[in-house]
């Protein structure tokens, strides 16, 4: 998924991009950039070497499926696999301590490569490079392997490499809630074909009685991302966030505009977006839980947070971000790799969590993944029939994923968000937010 990259020092911060990363803020931002830098610079460390493998997880919405695969691997090598459900509240904050006490599991859950940067430069995840460049890397969607590379430009001086590897390819796009849609003489299986068709579709909801459309503001950057493509080639995004491009230009001013069409439509619910570390947990549980909206932005890994915390609620279907009706471009999604792990290489277990790794990313237990969580898995071979009706709107796009080599700047996502807030209040005008992003831009 995104890459959010920092041009000053790497660190572990609140800020983040997917559906659950809002929740991993608790994290002391300072303390975290002098000792993390302490134990990149000390001998073996690591926690690993017991007889256990040990696997912190991060993701509440694919623990049962992981603790079946782990019980499954177990029974086929002999290897027992410990799994410290964490979860994405306090993943971060534990992977932290556990790097200051020098106390790393075997194996972890990653995240957004912006939480994880520093991690990696501190030598807490093994350098995949060589190891995906046989059959191994063939399994995977090219997109996941790219959007999981740190490339030699990196902003964030991550030394190039892969670090990580990913069961799942994500992207974020539209959910509805079908019920609702067919009260307001909607037919949810026919995605709006355009922007304004979407609108006169929420405005159509309103009047059901019904709140229309939501978003968090931690997924604000993936929404206008998204948008942006209508205007935007991937090279000319990456130029905006490497600074060779203008965040003032007719392209962004116009992608803007849509946050004030859906407020001046009025089809934002309650007129205003959640925010906070828990912002998309109160908007997904708005949506999945107490169904008091019709439709959210989020990403596709919220169909697993919908089956472990509201299994009788299968009656929602997804589409991409509908295109703009003035677009040059054809939009593309925001997404590329989501769930997935690193191996500590300090472990005395680091060959064996390896083994393990591959054995989870292979395309047979990424069958087990799209069916047990589900997801849109990152193995060329799976099979598409795996993939539940929820998902199939969004995976029907999934090959139209944005292959942006850099990411939006932790500084420029932070005003970003702001900016939206803003828009979204009528605090700040299109143009006011634009110069924000731009002097963002310039002094990170």
């Amino acid at each position: 998924m995104t890459r959010f990259h920092t041009a000053g020092p790497t660190r572990p911060t609140s800020s983040s991009g997917l559906s659950r990363r809002g929740l991993l803020g608790a994290v002391g931002a300072g303390l975290a950039t002098a000792t993390l830098a302490a134990c990149g610079s000390g001998d073996s460390g690591g926690s690993g070497g017991g007889k256990e493998i040990v696997f912190m997880n991060q993701s509440r919405g694919q623990a049962a499926t992981l603790k079946k695969l782990a019980q499954q691997y177990t029974k086929q090598t002999g290897v027992k696999i410990k799994i410290d459900d964490v979860g994405p509240a306090d993943f971060l904050t534990k992977l932290q301590s556990s790097s200051q006490a020098r106390n790393m599991p075997d194996i972890y859950s990653v995240v957004d490569g912006h939480s994880m940067a520093p991690y990696y430069k501190a030598g807490w995840a093994m350098n995949l490079t060589d190891q995906l460049k046989g059959s191994w890397g063939d399994t995977f969607r090219p997109a996941t392997l790219k959007t999981t590379t740190f490339g030699a430009d990196n902003p964030q001086h991550v030394k190039p490499g892969t670090y990580s590897a990913h069961w799942e390819t994500p992207a974020l796009g539209v959910f509805v809630n079908a019920a609702m849609y067919k009260g307001a003489g909607l037919n949810p299986d026919q995605a709006p074909a355009t922007m304004s068709e979407f609108i006169d579709q929420l405005r159509k909801i309103k009047k059901t009685g019904k709140g229309p459309f939501w978003f968090a503001t931690s997924l604000s950057n993936q929404l206008i991302q998204s948008y942006g493509s209508n205007y935007m080639s991937d090279e000319e995004l990456n130029a905006t966030f490497v600074g060779k491009n203008s965040w003032k230009s007719e392209g962004w001013r116009k992608t803007l505009q849509l946050v004030v069409d859906l407020r001046d439509a009025g089809v934002i619910y309650n007129g205003s977006i959640p925010n906070g570390n828990g912002d998309n947990p109160t908007v997904e549980k708005a949506f999945f839980n107490t169904q008091g909206v019709a439709a959210i932005f989020d990403g596709t890994s919220a169909v697993g947070v919908a089956r472990a915390t509201a299994p009788d609620f299968t009656d929602f279907r997804s589409f991409p971000l509908p295109k703009a009706n003035d677009g040059t471009q054809t939009p593309r999604l925001v997404g590329g790799a989501a769930k997935g792990a690193a191996v500590n290489p300090r472990s005395k277990n680091a060959d064996k969590a390896l083994k393990f790794l591959k054995w989870l990313t292979a395309p047979d237990q990424q069958q087990a993944w799209a069916e047990g969580v589900p997801l849109i898995p990152s193995a060329q071979a799976v099979s598409s029939k795996t993939i539940p009706q929820q998902l199939t709107g969004i995976a029907a796009k999934i090959s139209d994923i944005q292959l942006v080599q850099n990411q939006i700047l932790e500084q420029v996502n932070t005003a970003l968000q702001k900016g939206t807030q803003a828009l979204v209040l009528k605090e700040r005008s299109v143009d006011q937010v634009l110069g924000d992003l731009d002097a963002a831009q310039k002094s990170a």
